[in-house]
C-alpha cells in the first residue's frame, strides 16, 4: 500500500478518474489501467472508513466505560 496516501488524496483521485471515464476521455489502451486503479482506491477508501468506524466506535466504548 502507497505510504503517502491519505484518504483524502485517494478520494479526489477517484473523483477525477470516474471524471476522466464517464467524460469518455480516456483512450481504450489505458481504459483497464484506470479501472484498475480505481478498484483500488475503492478498497483503499472503504478499509479506511472502516477502521476509522472501529476507532471511534472503540473511543465512545471507553468514554462510556469511564463515566459509569
Amino acid at each position: 500500500m502507497e505510504t503517502s496516501l491519505t484518504y483524502e488524496k485517494a478520494y479526489q483521485e477517484l473523483k477525477q478518474l470516474a471524471h476522466e471515464i464517464e467524460a469518455e476521455s480516456v483512450s481504450v489502451d489505458v481504459l483497464a489501467e484506470k479501472v484498475k486503479r480505481a478498484s483500488f482506491l475503492i478498497g483503499y477508501c472503504q478499509d479506511k472508513l472502516r477502521s476509522t468506524e472501529k476507532e471511534v466506535n472503540n473511543i465512545i466504548g471507553q468514554m462510556n466505560l469511564g463515566g459509569s
